[in-house]
């Protein structure tokens, strides 16, 4: 099926429960259309930039077939947060005024947990391809950052990938970089080199240049106006394009590191 990426628009209305996981403290809430959704908040920790990664990353998944949560952009009003209690919670609320980011809530999901689920060499591989074309430095032993649900595999949080966004200035030595922090994947040791081989030729047979194209022009004007960059949206836009565009060209550079990396353990 052709990759055709839709983004719904939500209004948050109503605030439930902070999911206190790291310092980005993102939360669960509901939305105007009824659902319920994980908000990543443009106030939280790394700003805009989280929220590029976790779009860029989970529309990436989605068109390599992986299983992620529906992304929605979320609304939230000037006078969402005036009646919640905790002053820290109140303070990320007013800073997150604007577009935020919603991930559909999987209820009754629970924690992947390596000791004890099972993952097939062939989807390990793919996830560890993913994660080291998207530079992905957050899917440890530590931080799983991976649910079952419903019997399957689901992906969430990629605000950690392409953090080169946060240095900017030297896009194209990043894009060629052969994602040394791959050795730390808590799938590592499910793959092996074939099956890592086929993740990668099922990368470029999903992915193409006019894919990532697609998927980055769906980044919002509001999440591209930075202090640190003189750059247009369409500029920075263009950024994320040729970084992953470069990444997907030379992606043999990553595969072997993978590669090694697995033979090493």
């Amino acid at each position: 099926m052709p990759f055709n990426p839709d983004i719904r628009s939500v209004q948050v209305t109503r605030y439930i429960t902070p999911l206190r996981e790291g310092g980005s403290l993102p939360a669960v809430a509901e939305a105007d259309d009824g659902f319920k959704y994980v908000l990543k908040f443009r106030g939280a920790g790394h700003g805009v930039k989280a929220l590029i990664a976790e779009f860029i990353g989970g529309e990436v998944a989605r068109a390599l077939d992986l299983k992620v949560p529906e992304l929605v952009f979320a609304q939230l009003d000037e006078a969402f947060g005036r009646t919640e209690g905790d002053e820290e919670i109140q303070d990320l609320l007013r800073g997150s005024e604007g577009l935020n980011l919603g991930l559909h809530f999987l209820s009754g999901a629970v924690n992947f947990d390596p000791v004890v689920t099972e993952a097939d060499a062939l989807l390990a591989s793919r996830i560890v391809w993913l994660d080291a074309f998207l530079t992905n430095i957050d899917r440890t032993f530590r931080n799983t950052n991976m649910l079952i649900w419903q019997k399957q595999l689901w992906l969430i949080d990629h605000g950690a990938s392409l953090y080169f966004h946060h240095s900017w200035g030297d896009w194209q030595k990043a894009a060629m970089s052969p994602f040394t922090y791959v050795k730390d994947h808590v799938l590592l040791p499910r793959t092996d080199a074939a099956s890592l081989a086929e993740a990668g030729a099922i990368g470029h047979k999903l992915l193409s240049p006019e894919i990532l194209d697609r998927i980055v022009q769906l980044l919002p004007d509001d999440w591209l106006h930075w202090e640190d960059t003189a750059q247009s949206p369409a500029e920075i836009r263009e950024v994320y394009t040729q970084f992953l565009q470069t990444r997907l060209a030379n992606s043999s550079l990553f595969l072997k590191e993978a590669q090694d990396a697995a033979a090493r353990i």
